[in-house]
């Protein structure tokens, strides 16, 4: 298997010289012919890769899609540090910054509270779709066609008694996300944790990113973790505008 990711990743490699034949192809990858075929197809099956009317090899539009999110992750990250450093400076909470990553949320900044409770959450972790406010965020900012398809190969075990369970309420849930602007995780992935989430646009006012603020319950009521939701929302226009995001009149 590691075999075949190395000679897949040196065809990737090989196409961002320029286009290629399969002889050209299996030349520089030392190997023969019917084998960097069969690498070629399942490249082209995910769109890494894709062949013309002269069979001839290209890279796919998929590198190119991660390729932006790279970039976009990055620099939402160096753009958001400060205005994130001053949020947890002045409020104290743990303020989580999360962006899609493949077909995945995932955790790219963490500010520790001020208090000894520490979150499970770290940089690199993926956030859990159906339970956390990040990932409902990001979420409802897909295309319908989009969205049903990640919620329809969704991990929606349960983590609390709150967690949702079943297609049919999360998608009720992103509804109400897209009406209201925010998110929440009220006790549904970590007991005793709640959670605020809001959006962070980029130019084409896409959301690339989310940020949010958790806290336990034993710190701040649910109640007066709402009273969280303003400032953070600030601080996502603020990011935003940063991010190039010019909201319509």
């Amino acid at each position: 298997m590691s075999q075949s990711v190395s000679r897949a990743l040196h065809l990737l490699v090989q196409l961002g010289n320029g286009p290629a034949n399969l002889d050209q192809l299996a030349e520089s990858t030392g190997v023969h012919k019917t084998t960097v075929l069969r690498l070629l197809r399942t490249l082209s099956d995910e769109r890494f890769t894709f062949r013309d009317n002269s069979n001839q090899y290209h890279l796919g539009s998929r590198i190119f899609e991660l390729a932006a999110q790279a970039t976009d992750q990055r620099e939402v990250r160096r753009i958001a540090s400060p205005h994130l450093v001053a949020f947890n400076r002045e409020y104290g909470r743990t303020t989580h910054l999360a962006a899609m990553e493949g077909g995945d949320v995932v955790y790219i900044d963490k500010l520790e509270s001020h208090d000894q409770i520490r979150m499970y959450s770290r940089i690199g972790l993926r956030a859990n779709l159906n339970s956390t406010a990040v990932a409902k965020v990001i979420l409802a900012d897909l295309p319908d066609s989009e969205l049903r398809a990640v919620v329809d190969s969704m991990d929606f075990s349960s983590r609390t008694a709150n967690t949702i369970t079943t297609p049919e309420r999360y998608l009720d849930e992103i509804r109400l996300v897209r009406e209201q602007g925010w998110a929440h995780d009220q006790e549904e992935n970590e007991p005793s944790v709640n959670c605020i989430g809001v959006p962070i646009r980029g130019a084409s006012g896409r959301v690339v990113a989310a940020v949010s603020v958790s806290v336990p319950d034993v710190v701040l009521s649910y109640e007066r973790v709402l009273d969280l939701l303003e400032p953070l929302q600030a601080v996502g226009a603020r990011i935003s505008r940063d991010c190039g995001y010019r909201a319509q009149p």
